[in-house]
């Protein structure tokens, strides 16, 4: 007899796919710390914010955007360029510092042909990595196994993250 495996998560992406909102619009327009926490945004700067994946490859994949919605990174001014990188740095620091990866992936998706689930807006992914953490699940069942909730990852971000506002 097999057994099922639940991805609950899967069926809010697939739901969500028609939006005519912007998500990360939404967590850029957050302000208040409820919202931020809702939102899982981890660090705001003027032009450019940090949020936990809600949909990750792995445990800590945070994105880094810009708060202006544009598509591609020519569309960004010199100077949101180069803050928009900093804050990547910034916050690849405080991702190692906060859980301690092996290694890191960076990642741009340019189009929905380069993989882009939001092409609309902007965005860096940020993935650790641990020796070990990649299995046979996500090409046998099509399912990431995560060893932690969101809110906890939040949670233990959090700290760290808040530094970099200051």
């Amino acid at each position: 007899m097999s057994k099922q495996l639940w991805a609950p998560w899967r069926m809010e992406y697939i739901k969500e796919q028609d939006t005519s909102t912007c998500v990360f619009c939404d967590a850029a327009a957050a302000t208040t710390d409820a919202n931020r926490k809702i939102m899982r945004v981890l660090a705001m700067r003027p032009n450019e914010y940090v949020l936990i994946n809600k949909y990750p490859y792995v445990f800590g994949h945070i994105l880094i955007c810009p708060r202006r919605h544009v598509s591609c990174i020519e569309d960004l001014s010199e100077d949101e360029q180069q803050s928009l990188f900093r804050m990547a740095i910034d916050a690849q620091v405080a991702l190692k510092q906060a859980i301690h990866p092996h290694g890191l992936n960076w990642g741009i998706n340019l189009g929905k042909e380069a993989g882009a689930g939001i092409e609309a807006h902007l965005h860096i992914h940020i993935v650790p990595r641990w020796i070990g953490d990649t299995n046979f699940m996500p090409v046998v069942a099509d399912c990431h196994m995560m060893p932690g909730h969101l809110d906890d990852l939040l949670n233990e971000l959090l700290p760290e993250f808040r530094k970099l506002e200051s």
